[in-house]
């Protein structure tokens, strides 16, 4: 395989690293960038159309640094095989079209979770329109400001975090890749540092998506599990169709 870095994966890097320095330089000037690009549920008072897109280039700020270190690993490893193979048109596509994905499987299972929480809360007595309100832009970390109904019950506070914690990070995109490059180079095998055995990537990809769903489903770490998933799920119907066309064409 090629090594070089083909154009959109080197200008997609670039980009990244762009946005995660400007989210380090304002908020030196107090302000939050993630509140502005993160993708934020879509009933919520903070959501913005253009936050489909932008929070795949936002990434959780100093010192998380290992965030986007491994988003853009992952990136220039797969995505450059990815781009060579089925060149810079569907790249394109595939990349942001796994990160829409992404983002609408996180807000599809966070939907139903959502919709629980509502429904006990308004047999509460509290009101969904104040608790609107009070949640715009992050004033989670504000808690102790809330109204006593509100820092009384658990659902309110869990929905208040839920409408105002934005999701950020290109994985949904990057799974993407992932998925994709298992496609198409079934026998190719992959390692990780943590554990250094070669492994075919028809077998590792299945494990690492298994691993992400399980991880989901129990709601482990503050990640979006689904994201992944919702990315890795695009990247495999586009990259099978793809493939095949792309046998036949040769």
């Amino acid at each position: 395989m090629r090594q070089s870095i083909p154009p959109i994966t080197k200008n997609l890097l670039i980009i990244n690293g762009l946005f995660f320095l400007a989210t380090f330089v304002f908020a030196q000037k107090g302000i939050d960038l993630s509140v502005i690009l993160g993708a934020f549920y879509p009933e919520s008072p903070n959501f913005k159309f253009w936050q489909i897109l932008t929070h795949m280039f936002m990434h959780a700020s100093f010192p998380q640094i290992s965030h986007i270190i491994f988003n853009m690993f992952a990136l220039w490893m797969f995505g450059s095989v990815v781009e060579h193979t089925f060149g810079p048109k569907k790249f394109l596509t595939l990349y942001f079209l796994a990160g829409v994905g992404g983002f609408l499987l996180f807000n599809l299972t966070n939907y139903f979770q959502i919709e629980q929480l509502k429904e006990v809360i308004q047999t509460q007595g509290i009101s969904l329109a104040d608790l609107n309100d009070y949640s715009r832009l992050n004033l989670q970390r504000q808690l102790f400001n809330a109204p006593e109904d509100f820092r009384s019950s658990k659902e309110a506070i869990q929905l208040i975090q839920d409408y105002a914690t934005p999701m950020v990070g290109a994985s949904g995109a990057i799974y993407g890749l992932l998925i994709a490059f298992a496609v198409l180079y079934p026998d190719e095998k992959l390692m990780l540092i943590f554990f250094p055995v070669p492994v075919k990537a028809k077998y590792f990809i299945p494990v690492m998506v298994l691993l992400e769903f399980y991880m989901g489903y129990k709601n482990v770490g503050n990640i979006a599990h689904f994201a992944h998933l919702g990315g890795g799920l695009i990247g495999f119907l586009l990259s099978r169709y793809w493939k095949k066309n792309l046998y036949r064409r040769n």
